[in-house]
Parts: C-alpha cells; sequence; structure tokens
C-alpha cells in the first residue's frame, strides 16, 4: 500500500505527507526522485527521517518526527506555510482518515466521544492541495469498513479526495462512484466487496496487483 502510493510522486511534485501511514510513504519514494516534500509545521525540502540517536533533536516534521535536511531544505513559519498551501502550490496531499464516501468525502479528525487534538492543518491540506490521496487500513480495527457510501463521522471536506490506497486495493473516486483500479496481491473481488461499505466499479478486465 505504501509503496503503491509512493509510485504516484512523480519528478518535480511537491508533496505533503499527512500524520500516520502517509508519512511513511517516503521511505519508498526513489532516492533520486527529485521531490519537494513540504512539512506545515514550516519545512520544504524535507529529507528523510532519522532515529533519535542521530538526529538534530530542534528538527522535527508536522507529526513529531525526527527528519533531516537535503540541499536546498527551507525553513518558514507558519503563516508562511499555510500561504503555500492555501495558494495550491502543493500537487498532491496524502493523508490517512478514519472514513471516506465514494464521493470523496473525508473523514480523518475525530471520532465523537474520543479525544481529538483539533483538526490541525487537514482540512487546508484536503481543501486547497491539486490531488488528494487517501492512504489508509481497509477497515477499522474491529473490522468494519471504512469506505462508505456516506460518512457518518464530522467530516474534514466534502468531495475532495482524488484516490484511496488501502491494504487491500486502490480506487479512484468519479462523479459516478468509486472505480477499482487495482488490487492487492492474494485479494478478491469477493472479498473487496465483503468489506466495502459501497458499491464500486470493476473494470471488464485484468487488474493490475501491487
Amino acid at each position: 500500500m505504501l509503496k503503491r502510493a509512493a509510485a504516484d510522486i512523480s519528478s518535480g511534485m511537491t508533496v505533503n505527507l499527512g500524520i500516520g501511514l502517509p508519512t511513511e510513504v517516503l521511505q519508498y519514494v526513489s532516492p533520486g526522485t527529485p521531490v519537494c516534500l513540504h512539512s506545515e509545521n514550516g519545512i520544504a525540502g524535507v529529507g528523510p527521517v532519522l532515529c533519535p540517536e542521530n538526529a538534530d533533536r530542534n528538527l522535527i516534521d508536522a507529526g513529531g518526527a525526527y527528519v533531516s535536511i537535503i540541499p536546498g531544505t527551507a525553513f518558514f513559519n507558519s503563516a508562511v506555510s499555510f500561504a503555500i498551501v492555501r495558494s495550491g502550490r502543493l500537487d498532491l496531499s496524502l493523508l490517512g482518515a478514519f472514513q471516506v464516501a465514494a464521493n470523496g468525502d473525508l473523514a480523518n479528525w475525530k471520532i465523537p466521544g474520543k479525544f481529538s487534538p483539533g483538526m490541525g492543518g487537514a482540512i487546508e491540506l484536503a481543501q486547497k492541495a491539486r490531488r488528494v490521496g487517501v492512504v489508509m487500513m481497509h477497515t477499522d480495527s474491529k473490522g468494519n469498513p471504512k469506505i462508505l457510501s456516506q460518512c457518518n463521522l464530522p467530516l474534514t471536506a466534502a468531495g475532495r479526495v482524488n484516490r484511496i490506497y488501502t491494504d487491500m486495493a486502490v480506487f479512484d473516486v468519479a462523479a459516478d462512484g468509486l472505480y477499482l483500479r487495482e488490487i492487492a496481491a492474494g485479494t478478491s473481488i469477493a472479498a473487496l466487496e465483503a468489506v466495502t461499505g459501497t458499491a464500486f466499479h470493476v473494470p471488464n478486465q485484468d487488474l493490475p496487483r501491487f
């Protein structure tokens, strides 16, 4: 799933990787690919994550991970960082999610009754990036579908998700619903339908496996 999401990061892109699973996509981006990784706490040109023993303790990304710098790394304050986001300069934002709906609605900040530190930068990232991808497990910890006809958790953004990457499949969001694009090795269409909370289009041809 992470490797598959990384394959959609192309040379020259400016990309924000959200907290959680999306952050781990970085390890699968080819080292030779010139990509500008943006972190909303004020870094453009984020380098690889470092272990605490090798890290500069003053240099963390928006998720609190110790990161490194690369040639050309720039630092700025939050106002500039969110000006970059709001002005549409991010080619791609990869976010985690609690739920995604067939129409591209995203819910990723609050489960009622449980503590949430707030929406953070997700609402801006989802609203303003040119393209939005979600990287998440296909079901929650209890086996419930996270891809639904309609989200029942508070929304972060309405109709903004373009592509969904899970451990079972890759879907594209279109005006008439979800399109299955790829399926994980060892997964069947029937197994996928059993844990997906909405209908989806299946092409009449062999699907790529990842």
